[in-house]
């Protein structure tokens, strides 16, 4: 331990000898295994950490494996229908309690004074299955359920801070929720956000009985339990696939075709480790595995860098190595002393490196954000975080720092004596270990710009790609009316009058009514038959000026018109690649198409009438479906809502102030929230967003670092050959050729670490391909591209060095030598 003690004192008295060597090595440090540390925060928060409860490795969801396919309406996180989640309540052995929860975005407050809060519905067990404690008052129990509406409800901490003031719960707080008059009873403990990660829930309350009946076709709950003891996950999932054919044919739901509800009956169930909870942030967790292997190819190279430095500062100080050799020091501990200066160096990188991931990693959750889906994850330093903080530090310490201990402490006494100057056989030597580290950074840095150049042209792609329809100059508008107490049969009548108000408005070019705005989640599915073919076509219902609004041309037949009534014969509009689909290509004007029967929406006979261009559907990506529209006065399920796309002159938040202004004056107690269009679309692009981002800033970083590796090279190679250029120089070598010899040493370097680079790339990115939109994972512009970039820049690096060596003095150089 004495001894231990004596190199690190040692190591950093030497350190302090060169402060500017040290900074610079500590702060590329950081930043590697900051990036490094921050990726890996992210991945921890959104995939590793499990839910802050009692026991969460003993929780397990039950869900149809696969998924429902699509079958009747699909909440986000609904996996099942309440009728379901009842009949495994009331029969299931596998669960020492079991419950469900649901979650959606509702309104508290009236009119335009309503405001947005993220609910939590969860059954009466809720609370006491994961053995959470109240903050606050009380939580959610058994008995709160009941008919609706509710009364009660639970605050989460932070909404409770934000939008109560922290008020004494016992005084009586009151406010209308999803319409309801609530009593905040309790606060739930501040760690706890929710089942959701990334998404904290603002009010907690009881799944209530609905005086029509639960509805069957519904999937808006999540079931999850906590295994009996002696349980496991496969024991589990056993039980419920048995228990299955009672559960499904309990709750067939009704209205549907014989297809339909065989289908249904045919499902099972089974059960998932739920101890980290659910989210939708782990459709990243590809990306975040690529950025994390990207980050480490750039802790690579800083580590080849630092290891470059560290050569150039052992052969420093190989006369006094070689000394303390002579005398009698064992390598062992001459090795121990270099080693102990790269264990302070990557010691002082990984602290620092830590808090830089604290920066970083609030970066990235800011960067998988939008202004509609705010994600709320708490990047920590928890044991896995710094477990991966320090085994990186301890392999970057090994690569840069005890690999050249071991290459100089194995030079011989003798020949490191006799070194009088730089033009030493081990100096050579060390340069061609050197020369292999520029090489190694060049073809990583080639990996990392063949990468970053993908994502970012396909990024690009992506937002100048075009989706069959306008995106500038639209306003997407969404009108809830249901606290105006209109009758059901009042609906569809005031939808259009609210229409007509916005059409008035001064700037406003053209306005329609959708049931689904394009390029935004949510979707409508319907069996279709034509004759003897049969499959899913989805639906959206609009007003007859949806198509001239959104730029959408009818290419044949005709448009829909103010003749189609609700009274009238129900028509439609295809699009090209449900005429593929469906009739082979075939003319379908006049055809006939039948919808199969599903709750609130009977089978139907629709005359096709029209054909539009095939347009997007729910994103910019995958393949287009077969599309159906049909008029808005058709529609068989208005609800008191609608959304409008609206077309104008304005500024998208010139006329969402014009449009709140307009409806508040007539009907104050209608909802107005309005959204941009194009940037919409754009906040739908996270991910996309996400990879371009970071894959150009590290692909830029990593060709700085090889850049700065490649110009401290070339600039020890001049020096160490700086006699030789002398006596060249004194024997008639022009500057040209001079130069000419640093440059040819550099492209013998650069076409080395791109060839190998280019191989390795290629291989490299076909991990990415399911990422890139519009490009091939091997697209040759690319990689030319790349390489054409980085032989620049590093040419340019060399270039210094080169008109260094070729302004030589020939009588200096060998007075020096």
């Amino acid at each position: 331990m004495n001894g231990l003690l004596q190199d690190l004192r040692y190591a950093l008295r030497q350190l302090r000898k060169s402060p500017g060597f040290a900074t610079v090595a500590v702060l590329t440090l950081a930043l590697g295994i900051g990036a490094n540390t921050a990726i890996f925060s992210l991945l921890n928060a959104a995939l590793l950490r499990k839910l802050p409860v009692r026991d969460p490795q003993q929780l397990a969801e039950v869900k149809i494996p696969g998924g429902n396919h699509g079958m009747g309406l699909n909440q986000e996180y609904g996996e099942l229908t309440r009728p379901i989640w009842q009949e495994i309540h009331a029969s299931q052995k596998a669960f020492s309690d079991v419950f469900a929860w649901s979650v959606n975005e509702r309104y508290t407050g009236k009119g335009s004074a309503m405001r947005h809060f993220k609910g939590l519905w969860v059954s009466g067990n809720f609370f006491p299955a994961l053995g959470l404690r109240p903050w606050r008052g009380r939580l959610l129990e058994p008995g709160d359920e009941g008919p609706c509406p509710n009364t009660r409800a639970v605050a989460s901490y932070s909404y409770w801070q934000r939008e109560l003031g922290g008020r004494d719960i016992g005084a009586g707080i009151q406010l209308i929720a999803d319409g309801d008059l609530v009593e905040i009873v309790g606060v739930a403990p501040p760690q706890f956000f929710g089942m959701v990660v990334g998404q904290n829930f603002d009010l907690a309350l009881p799944l209530c009985q609905p005086r029509e009946g639960l509805r069957r076709d519904l999937f808006d709950v999540s079931v999850m339990g906590r295994l009996n003891s002696g349980w496991t996950i496969q024991r589990a999932s056993a039980e419920l696939s048995s228990m299955s054919p009672g559960i499904f044919d309990a709750t067939v739901p009704p209205g549907r075709d014989a297809w339909t509800i065989q289908t249904y009956k045919k499902f099972q169930l089974a059960a998932y480790p739920a101890a980290t909870g659910v989210s939708a942030l782990r459709e990243y967790n590809h990306s975040l595995v690529l950025l994390l292997a990207m980050t480490g190819l750039v802790l690579l190279i800083a580590c080849a860098n630092l290891a470059t430095l560290m050569l150039s500062r052992a052969r420093a100080r190989a006369s006094d190595i070689a000394v303390r050799l002579a005398l009698g020091a064992t390598r062992a501990r001459l090795l121990r002393q270099l080693a102990a200066e790269s264990a302070l160096l990557a010691a002082a990188g990984a602290v620092l490196g830590i808090a830089v991931a604290q920066s970083l990693g609030r970066l990235l959750v800011a960067g998988i954000s939008t202004e509609n889906v705010p994600v709320d994850l708490q990047i920590v330093t928890d044991w896995r975080v710094l477990l991966v903080a320090l085994s990186v530090a301890a392999l970057t310490c090994v690569i840069f720092g005890v690999l050249p201990a071991v290459r100089v402490t194995n030079a011989e006494p003798l020949h490191a004596m006799k070194a009088g100057g730089r033009r030493l056989t081990s100096g050579r030597d060390l340069f061609a270990w050197q020369q292999a580290m520029v090489v190694a950074q060049i073809s990583i840095s080639l990996m990392l710009l063949v990468g970053a150049l993908l994502f970012v042209r396909s990024f690009r792609n992506l937002l100048t790609s075009n989706p069959g329809m306008r995106q500038d100059g639209i306003t997407v508008a969404f009108l809830g009316y249901w606290q105006s107490n209109l009758p059901r049969e009042r609906w569809p009548e005031f939808n259009r009058e609210l229409l007509d108000e916005i059409r008035s408005i001064p700037g406003v070019l053209n306005a329609a009514s959708t049931t689904k705005v394009p390029l935004w989640p949510g979707a409508w599915e319907h069996g279709v038959h034509i004759g003897a073919a049969e499959g899913n076509s989805r639906f959206t219902w609009v007003s007859p000026e949806y198509f001239s609004t959104m730029d959408i041309p009818v290419t044949r037949g005709r448009n829909f018109n103010f003749d189609d009534t609700a009274s009238s014969p129900r028509v439609a509009i295809v699009n090209e690649t449900f005429v593929r689909h469906f009739l082979d290509g075939a003319d379908p004007i006049g055809r006939s198409l039948r919808t199969s029967p599903e709750p609130d929406y009977p089978a139907t006979v629709y005359e096709i009438v029209g054909v539009i261009p095939d347009t997007r559907y729910n994103d910019l990506r995958g393949e287009i479906p077969p599309m159906t529209f049909a008029p808005a006065s058709q529609f068989p399920a208005q609800g008191p809502w609608g959304h409008v796309m609206i077309r104008s002159n304005m500024t998208s938040a010139t006329l969402t102030a014009a449009i709140k202004r307009t409806i508040a004056e007539k009907h104050p107690s209608v909802i107005v929230e309005c959204a941009d269009f194009r940037r919409q679309i754009r906040d739908g692009l996270t991910e996309e967003r996400l990879m371009a981002m970071l894959s150009g800033f590290f692909g830029s970083l990593a060709v700085l670092l090889s850049v700065i590796g490649l110009y401290g090279v070339m600039s020890y190679m001049v020096l160490m050959r700086w006699s030789e250029i002398g006596i060249r120089m004194a024997l008639g070598a022009s500057r040209r050729s001079v130069a000419g010899i640093i440059l040819g040493q550099t492209s013998r370097m650069l076409a080395a670490g791109i060839t190998i680079g280019f191989v390795f790339a290629l291989v490299a990115t076909r991990a990415a391909g399911s990422l890139l939109f519009g490009l091939r994972a091997n697209d040759p512009l690319t990689f030319l591209g790349a390489s054409a970039l980085l032989v620049t820049v590093a040419l340019v690096a060399a270039f210094v060095p080169a008109q260094k060596a070729s302004r030589v003095d020939p009588m200096v150089a060998l007075r020096y030598e």
